[in-house]
């Protein structure tokens, strides 16, 4: 089955609304000094171009002719899937871009001066496309910079700032997709236009680098705006505007400014998607419970702990000496608020679901001229209704995935070798952080180079003041998400402002004595079909309940009482607060040493593990405001909201609250290697998820790395080598598979069907374990039947050796806590064609559980034996049952049709797919766990 293309078929006379290129003046070259050598290269798939006009989508349409440098970056970075293990110093270029400073005078593509300023440049390179902003001052690099993203990623950057708001489906139609997508990220934010402006208003206020970050902003947004106005004088604006109703296709008109307040708008979305951790106690709580109800509440408590692996001692470490406590569950508790067994439920998002514009309150007004203005964008087009009625269906799942906030997870990884142990005595680092794979991609290349300012990588499109990952003159630096705790959930008890009766809808709460009422929050939000949507006319309300610790998740009862539980983020109200530890990434002076980059980090609000390399050292941090709890107090469990439970020195007013000291979160310099795949990160520093503990993806990388380290000097090609045969081996095959074969033994099979599906899956293990091709561009994998024996084998395998002991009960909210299996084809998690595996699954369990029933030492064991009652011979009749089950399941059912693929097409299940944020999509590309965005630096000199 070939993917999908968009249903773009115009008429003749549309081919008149063209693109206009902007003119170029005499080509310029950025004099820097680079430090690197030659050494510095990175990648980003498909290509940095994110923008289309019309005229380029009716051409993609009719010949499949894409924009310059919309996918110019995919092959390369496919490629590497076979061409790693031959990999070379001279081959290096095959797979990845160099990523020097400046631009050659040679490969020049075009100089601009935008907006017709003297003192800023925006030259772009032949090789990527990439904007080089060069700026003579400071306001002048910054409104380059937003010029620049207006040219690359308008469009996205509109969807981002309507998402982050709530008003999706009001910008880009009614979709299914976009709708619950809009649901899902209103409860991160929820914030009022005032609130908002307040946040950057609060930068502004933040000293000598906040104020230079507030005009920073101002300098960008005025760069935005200025790229709206050429473009649309130029009748270049993206092609999706016209196609959503969102601008008129002759005058171009229609596009609103963008403001400040937007850049927190999308900071809020990229906060809940890669910079948080926490908030899921109240699913912790109920896998307590049913933990306790199956086992007694002693042992219960006990299995609860064992399953959270929150301090496992037999998990890979990312900072390997120092104890960094935070967030473990004490011994005994106190302030915790277990809900009622049965008693909790979600609170609804959605409210006045009618399909009119109709609201009440104060709301109503402002919904009625919205929805007017919605149901007039079609017609406002000027274009025959016939000819735009072609366009339906090109976005009707959605400009994004709807389930984009799950699968954020935290996806990237980083292999950093210090000087003692790599060529020429200078460290060594492949790293970059995963950010899924969408059309165009989500984060943006640039380099920028003005006063204060030097410095190349990527940003998130909307953020790209300044560059958030990427190298200086002589150092780089990347991150992965770390995910600690950040999130708290109080219980509130509710009440009525009125006095009437209480319920567990109760919009009023208990706090100090007095019954408060909620703060009630609703965005309206009513669409209208489009030429690109042919979804009917509608509307609702997002409604979320605001409370001085937070905004309400669930309501459930505890002993009979009604209660609601809130989540409390240290960074709500404070999304845009982290811009100065960037803006000192991308400031040289501030980065001289691995203590000033350190410094830098601290600074960072947002929860991730931050890497840094130069010639001489290297170095982490872990960034993020960590709450300072009460004693006693669980991080993962629910806790009352009362005074003597919550985090201490917070303002609630404004939700500030003081971070842990700066030596209090993990760090470390020139430690002898790092590796990091958003594992846990120190001795006692606790995670707020599941099942992190001996087996966990970040094995595969620390394997490969020591073993680098003791054959001896370990160079880029080496380390790329070891990430990518990581980003293509099945870790159930690679780690677990042995241990399963060992609980089968040497006993002779008599089942003929067993037999030969173990012969397969022991060949399949001798080779590496590996998901990769027979030969490049076949499609089909070599040891297929394996390779589908244990997509097949693992869930039953885990049900069969689980549920019997654990009961339906408490398998059932373990399966909700954490789901069984993450793997390529990601049908178990729906996370289909993203590239990303094993982050979460019951992988570790596993493991524990099988050396456990075999007589082995476990640190840090389940406390119960599950499988086969743990007993030896039990538990292996329970792998052999499950094994002749799993040969029987047909491919077709394995690896269902989809959009993208035929069903039982193996290789296309797992294949990556750039989720379309248009019209324009790229073809998909052979499975690999890798970052989206990847640096292979080594710098052989520095300041």
């Amino acid at each position: 089955m070939s993917r999908p293309g968009p249903l773009l078929t115009m008429t003749a006379a549309l081919a008149s609304v063209a693109a206009m290129v902007l003119g170029t003046v005499a080509p310029a070259t950025a004099a820097t000094r680079d430090y690197c050598h030659g050494q510095c290269n990175d990648i980003l798939p498909p290509g940095n171009n994110g923008n289309d006009t019309l005229t380029q989508l009716l051409a993609y349409e009719a010949t499949k002719t894409k924009p310059k440098h919309t996918d110019d970056q995919l092959a390369k970075y496919a490629a590497l899937v076979d061409g790693y293990s031959g990999l070379t110093k001279g081959t290096l270029s095959d797979y990845f871009n160099s990523s020097a400073l400046g631009v050659p005078a040679n490969d020049v593509e075009s100089d601009i001066h935008p907006g017709g300023r003297a003192d800023v440049q925006i030259v772009r390179d032949k090789q990527t496309g990439t904007p080089h902003i060069i700026g003579t001052t400071r306001a002048g690099t910054e409104f380059g910079a937003g010029y620049a993203a207006g040219q690359d990623r308008l469009w996205m950057m509109d969807v981002f700032r309507h998402v982050g708001r709530g008003e999706l489906s009001s910008f880009a139609g009614g979709a299914p997709g976009n709708r619950k997508l809009e649901q899902q990220f209103y409860l991160q934010g929820a914030y009022t236009e005032k609130e908002l402006d307040a946040q950057i208003e609060r930068v502004r206020h933040e000293g000598k680098r906040g104020a230079q970050g507030y005009r920073d902003i101002v300098n960008y947004v005025a760069g935005i705006n200025q790229y709206i106005a050429d473009a649309q004088k130029r009748l270049s604006i993206p092609g999706e505007y016209v196609v959503t109703g969102n601008a008129n296709a002759v005058t171009q008109t229609g596009i609103a400014k963008f403001k400040p307040s937007d850049m927190v708008a999308i900071a809020t979305v990229i906060s809940a998607l890669f910079g948080s951790g926490g908030g899921n106690q109240v699913q912790s709580a109920l896998v307590k419970l049913a933990a306790e109800h199956r086992y007694g509440r002693v042992k219960g408590d006990r299995v609860w702990r064992a399953f959270r692996e929150e301090n496992d001692p037999e998990a890979v470490l990312t900072v390997h000496k120092g104890k960094f406590p935070y967030a473990s569950s004490p011994k005994h508790a106190k302030g915790v608020a277990m809900p009622d067994r049965g008693s909790v439920v979600a609170q609804p998002v959605v409210a006045n679901a009618t399909g009119t514009a109709a609201t009440s309150g104060a709301t109503s007004g402002a919904a009625a001229a919205k929805s007017t203005a919605a149901s007039k964008r079609s017609s406002a087009n000027l274009l025959a209704e016939p000819a735009l009625g072609k366009l339906r269906g090109m976005l009707d799942d959605g400009v994004l995935p709807a389930n984009l906030l799950d699968q954020h997870c935290d996806m990237s990884n980083a292999l950093v070798v210090g000087a003692k142990h790599s060529t020429q005595h200078h460290p060594v680092a492949v790293f970059g952080p995963q950010t899924g794979y969408f059309a165009p991609q989500l984060l943006m290349l640039e380099e920028l180079d003005g006063p204060g300012l030097h410095a190349r990588g990527i940003s998130f499109a909307g953020l790209s003041f300044y560059v958030l990952i990427g190298r200086g003159p002589d150092y780089s630096w990347s991150a992965t998400s770390a995910s600690q705790t950040n999130v708290d959930t109080f219980a509130v008890r509710l009440c009525d402002p009125k006095g009437g009766r209480v319920t567990k809808w109760s919009t009023g709460y208990r706090d100090n004595g007095k019954c408060r009422a909620m703060q009630k929050l609703v965005r309206h939000d009513s669409w209208a079909p489009t030429i690109a949507d042919s979804t009917k006319a509608g509307s609702y309300d997002l409604v979320a309940y605001r409370t001085k610790y937070g905004l309400v998740a669930y309501r459930a009862t505890i002993k009979g009482h009604p209660v609601a539980y809130t989540l409390l983020r240290s960074t709500y109200f404070h999304e845009p607060d982290g811009l100065i530890g960037f803006q000192m990434f991308n400031d040289p002076s501030a980065m001289r040493t691995p203590k000033q980059f350190q410094h830098a980090a601290s600074h960072i609000s947002y929860t991730f593990n931050w890497f840094f390399v130069n010639s001489r050292h290297i170095a982490y941090y872990n960034s993020g405001l960590n709450p300072t709890r009460a004693r006693h107090v669980d991080a993962n469990l629910p806790t009352w909201a009362w005074k003597k439970y919550v985090w201490r020195h917070w303002r609630p007013s404004t939700n500030t609250v003081r971070n842990t000291a700066f030596t209090a979160h993990p760090h470390s310099i020139d430690q002898s290697y790092y590796v990091s795949w958003n594992n846990k990160i120190a001795h006692h520093y606790a995670m707020s998820r599941y099942g992190d503990g001996s087996i966990y993806r970040v094995n595969m990388l620390d394997r490969r790395v020591r073993r680098l380290m003791k054959k001896g000097k370990v160079d880029r090609v080496g380390l790329t080598k070891a990430m990518e045969s990581a980003a293509v081996e099945d870790m159930r095959g690679g780690i677990l598979l042995p241990e399963l074969l060992k609980v089968i033994g040497k006993r002779k099979v008599t089942n003929a069907t067993q037999r030969k599906a173990i012969g397969e899956l022991k060949s399949w293990l001798a080779s590496g374990a590996r998901r990769r091709e027979t030969s490049a561009g076949s499609k089909k994998y070599a040891h297929a039947d394996a390779i589908r024996i244990m997509d097949a084998w693992w869930p039953l395998l885990v049900r069969a050796e689980f549920r019997p002991r654990m009961g339906a009960a408490l398998y059932n909210q373990m399966t909700k806590a954490l789901v069984i299996d993450n793997a390529p084809n990601g049908t178990a998690d729906g996370q289909a064609h993203q590239g990303s595996a094993y982050q979460h699954g019951w992988y570790s369990y596993m493991d524990k559980d099988l050396r456990a029933v075999m007589g082995k030492k476990v640190r840090g064991g389940l406390g119960v034996k599950f499988c086969g009652g743990g007993k030896v011979l039990r538990c292996r009749r329970v792998l052999l049952s499950t094994l002749t089950k799993a040969v029987a399941v047909p491919a077709t059912k394995l690896y269902p049709a989809d959009k993208w693929c035929d069903a039982g097409d193996q290789w296309c299940a797992d294949a990556i797919v750039n989720n379309p944020l248009g019209a324009i999509h790229d073809d998909a590309t052979n499975w690999q766990n890798r970052p989206t965005y990847q640096q292979v630096v080594q710098y052989p000199a520095g300041r």
